[in-house]
């Protein structure tokens, strides 16, 4: 029979061990967007749905994912300057720009995830046969300062284009993804440079067709805030790997990550993608961990010339594989 004393010890000992617990156990806030770009946040999201976290059974049972999603790049880069999120997948124009922009102390590249998969389409009656063709016309592009907004602006400008934020010989719309495709349809626009699964969609419900397919561009990085790589730098390592591990899946297992990517992508957007269509745009990306530094001169020289990157523009800190 225990003693009264011993009832209290025991009793102490669970509070302290649950206490314990409690502390040591770390909430992770990992971003991506609805898109077939972000596949492995898409994935890692729809397993995590499901209670099979690919990242959760990898970083142990004291780690919690919470999910958030994005519409495009510049939106996730403000929620790890608030504090409001700690991983992200992104596109590297908002990530270069906010790397610059806090003057390299708040973000760090951890890895690639997906390159290409970007393409200016016009409607496939559409008078525009060459680059010269597009001057007096509208574009447009996902949002200001993303990814595909910076390519836009910087091949404009290589085409001998004078291009603003607000005008100039070509306008630059950004417009929500979605809204694209009435856009399109209705001549609101004359062209669109989207990323995939949205090119696809435009070549299948707005007859589009591809004038210019943008295959030597990061699409995708997975980034951290710094604050959590320097508080966590085993745990990043190790999602890091994760990382690395789902891409090697994805590439091995196209079918059944389209299935995922497809159940999660709907209940994210309330939107049906056809497996048909996915795996056609599944075919424009290159799904890969590596950080080419070609690439990353390539981005900050179209950030340059489309006006968003000024001053210093130092890349030694930005990447960091833990």
């Amino acid at each position: 029979m225990k003693t009264k004393f011993g009832l209290l010890l025991t009793s102490a000992i669970c509070v302290l061990t649950q206490v314990a617990s409690s502390e040591d156990k770390v909430v992770i806030r990992f971003g991506h967007f609805p898109n077939i770009t972000h596949a492995q946040g898409v994935i890692a999201h729809a397993l995590s749905r499901q209670g099979k976290g690919w990242f959760e059974e990898r970083l142990g049972p004291n780690v919690e994912i919470q999910w958030f999603t994005y519409n495009a790049g510049p939106s996730a880069m403000e929620a790890i300057f608030a504090n409001s999120l700690d991983l992200t997948y992104v596109g590297q124009g908002p990530a270069l720009n906010a790397h610059f922009k806090s003057n390299g102390e708040e973000i760090r590249v951890l890895a690639g995830a997906a390159n290409a998969g970007a393409a200016l389409v016009v409607k496939s009656d559409s008078p525009i046969k060459t680059a010269a063709d597009f001057r007096g016309k509208k574009i447009a592009t996902p949002q200001l300062g993303n990814t595909q907004d910076i390519s836009c602006r910087a091949w404009l400008k290589a085409q001998g284009f004078k291009v603003t934020q607000i005008g100039g010989e070509v306008t630059v719309v950004p417009t929500n993804n979605p809204d694209q495709l009435a856009l399109l349809q209705n001549g609101g626009v004359d062209a669109v440079w989207t990323v995939e699964p949205w090119v696809t969609r435009l070549e299948r419900e707005a007859k589009a067709r591809v004038f210019l397919e943008d295959k030597e561009v990061i699409t995708t990085w997975l980034v951290s805030a710094t604050k959590f790589l320097s508080a966590h730098r085993d745990l990043v390592k190790k999602i890091a790997m994760a990382n690395a591990e789902l891409t090697d899946w994805m590439q091995k297992n196209p079918d059944e990550a389209q299935h995922l990517l497809i159940d999660e992508l709907k209940a994210e957007t309330r939107t049906t993608f056809a497996p048909d269509s996915v795996a056609q745009a599944w075919t424009r990306i290159t799904f890969t961990t590596s950080v080419p530094n070609e690439l990353i001169a390539k981005a900050v020289q179209d950030g340059k010339a489309a006006g968003f990157l000024t001053g210093n523009t130092d890349t030694s800190k930005l990447v960091e594989t833990p």
